[in-house]
């Protein structure tokens, strides 16, 4: 268990919190490109605690602002796209990307009052079908050369679900592989993906390992298969909040990355990456399934999840649908707002999250004495990340489970499955 101290260190993230602080050091997801189409009007995004407003210029280019006027506080969200900015409805006040103030139309001529405003500003970077920020101070590190951000925009597919949960307690399931012997379990055939759950279900006691990398963690979770092999599952944690969690084989990976909204809810972004080849259209299409208005779950805490209980005897071990998302974010959901981790019980097979949590805490504390915590680089030759990875394969017993993708002599296991 964690005590009160390090839960508030590592779930409070507005601004001037420990926890805020190191959020702020790494680029984050602000919203879709979808959400901010050419020519569309501002969006109001809370973010980290703040309220902000993304806007595109008229350059096409995105930029993040505080939400309230420098001038007397008026919501910028409804301000008109025009003359280089963003143009506040109430006074004319006109804000460009960067926070500077380019107009101030009530001043007397030759005034250079609007060159002493600096307004809350912070620098955007579009890739892979998401507008990333860097709330942090001074210069942004570099924006991270991972290889699902990287790749051909047709090979990515980005979408986003809302949680009504600190962003810890979502990515905290990524990283507990136990979890999908029982709350992810199939009665009936599902996809190639079965003989998995198969194997999940047939060893709900998987040897847990996690182990150290540059961009955060390894975890392994080795289990028993038929003909003495064994199942080795390798996914990644990307500080501060993301991770590599769905297998393609060799062809690649799923992310996800949760991103907070303020300390009590928080965006789950699912990234799609098929380094082989465009991301299927019958994946988009699942991937937006169980989505509503607003990128809000059909399925929530307000009607139950629409729990069925014939189908948990004869279908799904959780009588909630199939869809992964939908069992995560009840998992989640159900622990509270922030769930307090000085009342857990760890066990062995929590041994992932637990040093996911020391990293994270150690992180902090890089922070706040000065140094540059753990993934963020400022050095072009560093911004190479080849480790990151999310695997599932096959292995003899007597192969070495640990660094094994290495080789790439394995056999992959079919694509789509946790």
């Amino acid at each position: 268990m964690l005590t009160q101290e390090e839960n508030d260190r590592l779930t409070r993230v507005g601004p001037g919190t420990p926890g805020g602080e190191f959020m702020r050091r790494y680029w984050q997801p602000a919203a879709l490109s979808e959400e901010l189409p050419p020519g569309g009007a501002p969006v109001p995004v809370r973010l980290l605690g703040e309220d902000l407003v993304l806007f595109r210029d008229e350059t096409g280019h995105p930029g993040l602002l505080g939400i309230h006027c420098s001038h007397r506080g008026a919501d910028l969200s409804y301000g008109r796209l025009e003359d280089g900015g963003l143009r506040c409805i109430y006074h004319g006040w006109l804000f460009d990307r960067s926070g500077r103030c380019l107009e101030q139309p009530g001043e007397p001529t030759g005034s250079t009052f609007h060159e002493r405003i600096r307004h809350t500003a912070y620098p955007c970077h579009e890739q892979a079908g998401i507008i990333f920020t860097y709330m942090g101070p001074g210069e942004p590190p570099l924006f991270p050369a991972y290889e699902f951000l990287l790749a051909p925009p047709d090979h990515t597919y980005a979408t986003k679900y809302y949680e009504e949960c600190n962003y810890l307690q979502g990515n905290e399931g990524n990283f507990d592989p136990q979890h999908l012997s029982f709350l992810h379990r199939f009665f009936k055939p599902r996809d190639d993906a079965d003989f998995r759950n198969a194997i999940h279900a047939a060893d709900p006691a998987p040897q847990i390992e996690p182990v150290d990398t540059g961009f955060g963690m390894h975890l392994y979770a080795i289990r028993k298969a038929e003909g003495n092999r064994r199942f080795v599952k390798v996914r990644s944690f990307i500080m501060p909040s993301a991770g590599c969690v769905g297998s393609r084989g060799e062809a690649g990976y799923n992310v996800n990355w949760h991103v907070p909204i303020d300390d009590e809810h928080h965006w789950r972004y699912g990234i799609w990456f098929d380094r082989t080849g465009p991301v299927d259209p019958s994946e988009r299409s699942r991937a937006r399934a169980s989505v509503a208005e607003n990128y809000r779950l059909k399925r929530n805490k307000a009607n139950r999840y629409l729990q069925d209980r014939e189908e948990m005897k004869t279908s799904t071990f959780l009588g909630m649908g199939k869809d992964f998302v939908v069992h995560d974010s009840f998992v989640t959901e159900s622990e509270g707002p922030i769930y307090d981790r000085t009342i857990e019980h760890l066990g062995y097979t929590d041994r992932g999250l637990i040093h996911m949590r020391k990293i994270m805490l150690d992180a902090i504390r890089d922070v706040e004495n000065g140094r540059e915590p753990r993934g963020v680089v400022r050095d072009v030759a560093l911004n190479q990340w080849p480790d990151l990875i999310a695997r599932d394969d096959i292995l003899p017993a007597e192969v070495d489970w640990k660094d094994h993708w290495k080789g790439r002599s394995t056999q992959p296991v079919g694509s789509g499955a946790r």
